[in-house]
């Protein structure tokens, strides 16, 4: 049980390496402007707190996280081309071992996101309350 567990662990590192790569790579100006979108999907889907299939959904809802992330960072890294992964990588490798690489602005977001869905449900739910 523990070996899965360590095995999970390092996948899931090794799945948030990439994806750091992948936002370093769409910032290189030598990556082709398909690719960029491409990769915006990816990272965009990686780093939002909603999922195409809901979690709380038995075993579909990890499903997407477990295939459709990987999926989409394997195609995405092929879209770009080897000397900027390379870069990228190493460029990933020094900020990782700097520590987690951290996002302000990202943070905002994911947090305004958070509230206005929250804002969003208390006014659907008081609309429902007082119509009954």
């Amino acid at each position: 049980m523990k070996k899965l567990a360590a095995r999970w662990k390092a996948t899931i590192t090794h799945l948030k390496s990439e994806t750091l790569v992948l936002y370093l790579a769409y910032q290189d100006a030598r990556t082709p402007w398909a690719a960029r979108f491409f990769v915006a999907l990816v990272v965009g889907y990686a780093l939002s707190p909603i999922d195409l299939i809901p979690d709380f959904i038995p075993l579909l809802g990890l499903l997407d996280d477990a295939l459709l992330l990987p999926l989409g960072l394997w195609v995405a890294l092929r879209l770009i081309p080897e000397e900027v992964i390379r870069d990228a990588r190493a460029e990933a490798a020094l900020r990782m071992a700097e520590g987690r690489p951290v996002s302000r602005l990202g943070a905002v977001l994911v947090l305004a996101l958070w509230i206005l869905g929250i804002v969003l449900a208390g006014g659907w739910l008081a609309e429902q309350l007082t119509v009954q």
